[in-house]
């Protein structure tokens, strides 16, 4: 099977609340199953993303810290 396309946002410097309320904007003109992934250095993302995906009904395929902040790999909900 081969790799899904994903596409990278690079939120890094950006402070709480941007992180999500970027992610969320750009989500929108996503399709549901496309894969997003979103680079951030803000603290509190660690919290707020996996929350956000929870609310907005994404999935949250992976996290892991990356270069002084964390990475998240998003799953588009319906």
């Amino acid at each position: 099977m081969p790799d899904e396309k994903k596409i990278v946002y690079d939120l890094r410097g950006l402070k709480c609340p941007l992180p999500v309320l970027k992610t969320r904007k750009r989500m929108v003109a996503l399709a549901p199953g496309a894969l997003i992934e979103v680079e951030t250095t803000d603290p509190l993302a660690a919290i707020d993303i996996p929350h956000f995906c929870n609310e907005d009904g994404h999935t949250l395929e992976a996290s892991a810290a990356a270069d002084g902040g964390h990475r998240f790999l998003i799953r588009k909900g319906c």
